[in-house]
């Protein structure tokens, strides 16, 4: 689990944005930035973003597979030749040669 070590006051953030920037690009790692002693909002560089993104999407696969493995075991399922012969009718699409 990553941590939000990193907190500033969101008028530093402002005072110093191109140092934050930098810093940002350079760790990787968000800051928070407080207002009146509070967390209110996190930064990150664009990279960094891209990449959690990247992982949430890999996780909610992974967690989608999980839920349809488990949901075959217990029997609920059907064989993807039966779902594409249904999908085919359905939407009148000829079978391949």
């Amino acid at each position: 689990m990553v941590t939000l070590d990193v907190v500033h006051p969101l008028s530093d953030f402002q005072q110093h944005a191109a140092s934050h920037v930098r810093r940002l690009k350079k760790t990787g790692r968000p800051e928070v930035l407080t207002v009146n002693g509070k967390p209110t909002v996190v930064v990150q560089d664009a990279r960094s973003y891209q990449r959690l993104l990247e992982e949430v999407e890999r996780a909610e696969t992974l967690v989608g597979i999980k839920r349809g493995l488990e949901s075959m075991e217990r029997g609920k399922g059907r064989p993807a030749h039966a779902v594409f012969a249904r999908l085919r009718k359905k939407n009148r699409v000829p079978r391949a040669a």
